[in-house]
């Protein structure tokens, strides 16, 4: 059991360099209203399993669903996790869904957030995750765990960053049943230009994109593709998608 200072270490660094951005390029930062929240509801069903079994140890943290995956807080459901930094690989797990197996039972959490002294294998989850696993006053147990494609509710939604904008774009997937591998939008000659992945878990255009609307075509690690038209950009709002990856 550790404490998540690391994490709101870590959040005050990318939203100071944020507001850094905003006024570089002369923009306001003045807080605007709530945007629609989308989160992502597993509608039942078997899960799909992707890759292999891996091997490691469990604690828990003071999980909110936010964390370095730059998500919203998700009070209604707490069954999420950090990963350790290898498996973390860059943001290549935010979002993604992870079956973790104990001694006392198994459990499904979404990838949020980010440990950095967590060795590989290490996933560490929220209290009430653990708890179905393993006894919470052991505090670290072994597990195992394998990434996994649950249904979900609704197509992948896109989600533009406060302070994004024309000129400096960024870009988060959510609601996605599979890991995302890559996203690119369409230039003007049709060509797709992809787009580089922060750790922080958005795909960020530095020189900007335009003024949109967009056409993105997002890739999933299985190498499904889904191609949405006429994105509008909103600074800090949700569009849905058209579509949503199939399982494996």
């Amino acid at each position: 059991m550790k404490t998540n200072s690391y994490v709101k270490a870590g959040l005050t660094a990318v939203f100071l360099s944020l507001v850094c951005v905003c006024a570089a390029i002369g923009l306001p930062t003045a807080v605007a209203a709530p945007p629609p929240l989308y989160l992502p509801l597993v509608v039942g069903g078997g899960d799909f399993t992707i890759g292999p079994i891996h091997e490691g140890i469990a604690t828990y943290y003071n999980a909110t669903g936010e964390g370095n995956c730059l998500f919203p807080a998700s009070p209604e459901n707490l069954m999420v996790a950090a990963m350790n930094e290898v498996d973390y690989n860059n943001a290549a797990l935010c979002g993604a869904y992870v079956r973790v197996d104990g001694r006392h039972g198994s459990v499904v959490v979404r990838i949020v957030d980010r440990c950095p002294e967590c060795q590989p294998g290490h996933v560490d989850m929220s209290p009430q995750a653990f708890a179905l696993i393993d006894d919470i006053p052991l505090g670290r147990v072994p597990i195992t765990w394998q990434i996994v494609s649950p249904p979900l509710d609704g197509p992948i939604v896109y989600h533009f960053k406060d302070c994004s904008n024309q000129w400096w774009t960024a870009v988060q997937i959510r609601n996605h049943r599979n890991p995302i591998a890559k996203v690119e939008y369409q230039l003007q000659n049709g060509s797709f230009q992809p787009l580089p992945r922060e750790m922080w878990n958005y795909f960020v255009a530095t020189g900007g994109m335009g003024p949109g609307p967009y056409t993105f075509r997002v890739t999933d690690v299985l190498g499904n593709v889904l191609v949405d038209h006429n994105i509008p950009h909103i600074e800090n709002g949700s569009i849905p998608g058209s579509a949503q990856f199939p399982p494996p």
